[in-house]
């Protein structure tokens, strides 16, 4: 197994290179090699990682919602909740409509079979969209209406609805005792408990963390640890009252997020590293799980039923958005960002088919529908995933100036305006208060740089441990342990709030003869950041050329990543 996960790491790194230099998001090309390698096609995986497929899915599954919890801001979701709420629901069941009512015409299904095709094609698709939003949400493109927050709580309520559906109307299908008030009943009830348990959870995180201090790493893996518990407690939890676990994941989050801003943005930040392995695992394996000779089967036929509900949900997308603060274009791009079908269908697509062969039922409604369901995960994930990409780049506006919008600016304006928050490090390394001078020592390793900024317990900026203060310390090993870091910091000679210009920045920078200085939020002055002299002027000319390409229409390029410092 050791090797196979070596291939699919090698080929989705390569692959991921290769697509993003054609501008097509990198998991298109990720799930193109699961589809070939996969079992359908080259029989190349080894049979023990596709056994435990579903398990790696999951957890890459949770480092996306637990890093969407992490950008909820309570204030942001306040301001999206009438539009998430609706877009939890309305498309989902305009396009399930759309298929119940057209499914007997073209695939030959009867209504009940077709409304259960429907609930398995209505439900979009967390880890093809969650990740492009939070892309957007990092290069703050749509963040001054909150548009990649609002797609991210609509589209993870959305599975939470579809699939309670999907459940009941498979139950009466099959001859199942259920109680469908009670299933219907349930869909809020399933809302309200993943999201009490996951604030619940959050708190006491928070509150041991705060207590015994641990390093981020550790705090980062028993978040993981509880959220992959909660994950598979669900179907446990369920015998007494519905429970909704990816929710409760991302309350995690959430909660963290509010208590204190600075442990969120430190997570955060791991997590991101995190996703580099985990967003392979889990594009290749959700390719691997598409079988293209089922899909073949369903025909222009599914293939007609599968557009024309995507066009019932689009209906339903706009109408959640008439009388928002919108401009038409971006309502187009949440219709866009509403259409990508991957996971949901993958898992719960050969249900139908399993349910009737237990049930002693023709299983030829079975197939179709699963047939059915491969080939919507073919049409619209990669599409949808590109799509996503190149209408964000082109529509939503980037919040401090975004020159596509139109701005009179040139290259070097453009960057000038652009706040010191979008180029500097989020992961910076620091020491607290109370750490010993080896650890503190520790971190002048694992850092290029030459002040070593030093954090209060609430994560506030306390000050600076400079090298050449430790310099005379050294020789006196025998010190180490009565040495901490209060004992040694000095008052930072320059800090930087996040909304500062980068040009600003750079000036201030060059004045004061610093080669990094702290970023902090400017109310709390919770340090968040860090800002190397030498990753701003290169920045600023990034930013330059990419007004450039932008204004030339080249919009389709994401924003190189900054290098670290």
């Amino acid at each position: 197994m050791a090797l196979g996960l070596a291939t699919l790491v090698i080929l989705g790194l390569l692959v991921d290179f290769l697509f993003r230099k054609l501008r097509v998001p990198g998991l298109v090309g990720m799930m193109l090699v699961g589809v070939v390698l996969g079992p359908c096609m080259l029989g190349a995986l080894d049979p023990g990682l596709l056994a435990f497929s579903a398990d790696m899915r999951m957890i890459a599954l949770i480092v996306i919602l637990l890093r969407a919890g992490f950008e909820l801001h309570k204030d942001t979701l306040r301001r999206v909740g009438v539009q998430a709420l609706l877009l939890s629901f309305v498309p989902a069941t305009l396009e399930a409509l759309a298929v119940t009512a057209l499914g007997p015409r073209l695939l030959g299904l009867s209504y009940v079979e077709s409304a259960i095709l429907g609930t398995v094609l209505g439900a979009v698709s967390p880890a093809v969209v969650v990740p492009l939003m939070l892309d957007f949400a990092a290069r703050r493109k749509g963040t001054d209406k909150a548009i990649p927050t609002l797609v991210i709580a609509a589209s993870s309520i959305d599975d939470v609805f579809v699939i309670v559906v999907f459940s009941a109307l498979l139950g009466l299908y099959t001859g199942g005792q259920v109680n469908l008030p009670w299933k219907l009943a349930g869909i809020p009830i399933s809302i309200l408990s993943g999201i009490a348990a996951g604030s619940a959870f959050g708190w006491v995180l928070y509150r041991t963390f705060r207590r015994f201090n641990p390093r981020a790493t550790k705090r980062l893996l028993a978040i993981l640890g509880v959220s992959i518990v909660l994950v598979g407690a669900e179907r446990h939890v369920e015998e007494f009252v519905p429970f909704a676990a990816l929710l409760a994941v991302m309350a995690i989050g959430a909660i963290i997020l509010e208590k204190s801003e600075h442990m969120a943005h430190e997570l955060s930040a791991k997590l991101a590293k995190i996703w580099v392995f985990a967003q392979i695992m889990l594009f290749t394996l959700v390719g691997a799980q598409v079988d293209v000779g089922v899909a073949w089967q369903a025909g222009l036929a599914g293939s007609a039923l599968v557009g024309l509900g995507l066009l019932a949900r689009s209906a339903g997308t706009w109408l959640c958005l008439l009388g928002s603060e919108l401009t038409p274009a971006e309502r187009l791009f949440v219709v866009i960002a509403y259409l990508p079908k991957a996971t949901v269908q993958a898992a719960i697509g050969g249900a139908p088919l399993v349910a009737m062969q237990a049930a002693g039922m023709a299983t030829g409604p079975g197939q179709i529908i699963l047939a059915v369901a491969v080939l919507s995960v073919l049409l619209t994930a990669p599409l949808g995933a590109w799509a996503i990409a190149y209408s964000g780049n082109r529509i939503l506006r980037q919040e401090g100036g975004d020159p596509a919008a139109g701005a009179e600016v040139d290259g070097a304006a453009f960057a000038a305006q652009t706040p010191v928050e979008q180029v500097m490090d989020r992961d910076p390394v620091a020491v607290r208060e109370t750490d010993h001078l080896r650890t503190i020592m520790e971190a002048f390793a694992a850092g290029n740089f030459t002040d070593c900024p030093v954090v209060d317990p609430q994560g506030r900026l306390a000050g600076l441990v400079r090298m050449a203060s430790l310099r005379p310390l050294l020789a006196s090993e025998h010190a180490w342990p009565a040495v901490i870091a209060a004992d040694v910091l000095e008052p930072a000679p320059g800090v930087l709030t996040t909304g500062v210009r980068l040009d600003e920045a750079i000036g201030r920078m060059e004045q004061a003869g610093l080669r990094e200085i702290p970023v902090v939020v400017a109310e709390t002055r919770l340090l968040v950041g860090v800002l190397g002299l030498d990753v701003a002027r290169q920045r600023r000319q990034e930013l330059a050329l990419e007004w450039v390409r932008l204004r030339a229409g080249d919009s389709a390029r994401q924003v190189p990543p900054v290098p670290e410092p």
